[in-house]
């Protein structure tokens, strides 16, 4: 069990070290939101199952948290991006196609 742990844990190092990776490499604001998002989301709920692993007595906690989790992180990170959307931060210059503006203006 403590071995299974350990490992959850190295993962969930991995996927928050690449979260930090993807925040300097992505071009602009609504692409760093997307890239923590995601990562952060796997890597909290990795972080979680290890500690069950480690501490099964807390596994019905960490279950709510990890739920808590997936049920609050993809609509904060919505809210944030719209908020910056409407208060004009630039798209990348490689943005292809803005569909939110095609749809506010028609």
């Amino acid at each position: 069990m403590e071995m299974t742990g350990a490992i959850l844990l190295l993962l969930a190092s991995i996927v928050f070290l690449v979260s930090a990776l993807g925040l300097v490499r992505m071009p602009d604001v609504y692409n760093r939101i997307q890239t923590s998002t995601k990562a952060t989301t796997l890597g909290t709920i990795l972080a979680m199952a290890a500690v069950a692993f480690l501490h099964p007595d807390w596994t019905p906690k960490l279950a709510l948290v990890v739920l808590f989790i997936l049920l609050t992180n993809p609509i904060s990170s919505h809210v944030v991006a719209r908020a910056a959307y409407f208060k004009r931060v630039k798209l990348s210059d490689r943005t292809v196609e803005d569909q939110l503006k095609d749809k506010l203006e028609g």
